[in-house]
């Protein structure tokens, strides 16, 4: 018998509101996630450590731990805790991105399904299939199992940095460059893309681009929550970060690897680097449209916008393909050296109106 259809690995609670954390113990008391009550909570030293002070006396059974730095060093730390400290229904991670990402690869390692609770939105590492931690030789992405609940609370949301939500935007809206990246492959080397993976980045990222809101209005927050966790999805649809990650991230991860010490947010580094390989692929309509809205947000459409000299991108760009060996995306197609870069980089600055 022909496969009708297709299972999609998904979380079965994703509540985001304002308000959304009163209900944190209802949610995690599902029969489906907790039957015993009994959790491990991965907190930061911020966000997090303040909301233990508010939501402890409501887990008497549950067990703190700190352990999650955003290294690999401190999820198999956090894992090892975790494992020590007894037996649990799931593991809940309560912060940022960082604290998200060690939670997921520790949960994953001890056998135990994540709820992640967001304390901000600053890139889609909250739903997706993928934790990105800081290891000896930089940076390295591990494959982790996605959350079985997302919580996002507006409230908290709106009380985080506002650089952070900017950066989701960033984060979300570079997925139109991803996808574009993928669909090239398929054209140049026959990549098998996965269409509703695609529809499903693409969209997400279309949503926040013209949704007319700000990051001070609970109707834009919600819409980028959930294209985030769209995005998240989209992942795990494709069985691998291929919607969600093309040049723009190639170029991101360069900044980070060549330039640790000052690199930006993620997701602003993201953002830019879709708006400029997008401009590399010949779609300037589509890419002065991506630079737009990124400025309506506050976020950066150039280099020397994140603090990097015009050298820096070159070198960026130039090392970009080596932070993904074996994607083909706009920067492989073209193999520019640095005097093509740096020429094609003033071009996008002049088409730009910088």
């Amino acid at each position: 018998m022909p496969v009708l259809t297709r299972l999609m690995p998904s979380p079965v609670v994703v509540d985001i509101r304002a308000g959304a954390l009163d209900d944190l113990a209802a949610i995690l008391t599902d029969q489906r996630i907790a039957p015993t009550g009994k959790l491990a909570f991965a907190i930061s030293g911020g966000s997090g450590k303040a909301l233990m002070e508010r939501f402890a006396p409501a887990f008497p059974d549950a067990d703190w731990f700190d352990d999650a730095d955003g290294t690999i060093d401190g999820a198999v730390k956090l894992a090892d805790s975790i494992k020590k400290a007894g037996r649990y229904d799931a593991v809940v991670s309560l912060g940022g991105g960082k604290v998200v990402d060690c939670a997921k690869y520790a949960a994953a390692r001890v056998g135990l399904p994540l709820v992640a609770v967001a304390t901000n939105l600053a890139h889609d590492g909250l739903c997706s299939p993928v934790a990105t931690l800081d290891n000896d030789a930089g940076r390295g992405s591990y494959g982790v199992p996605n959350p079985i609940g997302v919580v996002i609370d507006l409230d908290v949301i709106r009380d985080a940095p506002v650089r952070f939500v900017r950066a989701g935007i960033g984060d979300v809206i570079c997925k139109i460059s991803a996808v574009a990246d993928w669909e090239l492959s398929h054209k140049v080397n026959g990549e098998q893309v996965d269409g509703l993976a695609a529809a499903m980045a693409r969209q997400a990222a279309h949503a926040v681009l013209r949704h007319p809101g700000g990051v001070g209005d609970d109707d834009f927050l919600s819409v980028l929550a959930e294209s985030l966790v769209m995005c998240g999805l989209a992942m795990s649809v494709a069985g691998d970060s291929r919607p969600a990650s093309g040049a723009c991230h190639e170029i991101c991860h360069a900044f980070d690897l060549l330039f640790p010490k000052r690199n930006a947010q993620h997701g602003e580094q993201c953002g830019f680097g879709g708006a400029f390989a997008t401009f590399l692929r010949g779609d300037l309509d589509t890419a002065k449209e991506m630079v737009a809205t990124l400025r309506r947000h506050g976020l950066p459409v150039l280099a020397e916008e994140m603090g990097y000299s015009n050298q820096d991108l070159v070198d960026a760009v130039l090392f970009a393909p080596q932070t993904r060996p074996g994607r083909y995306t706009i920067l492989e197609h073209l193999d520019l050296d640095a005097d093509q870069i740096r020429d094609a980089y003033a071009n996008y600055a002049k088409a730009i109106g910088s």
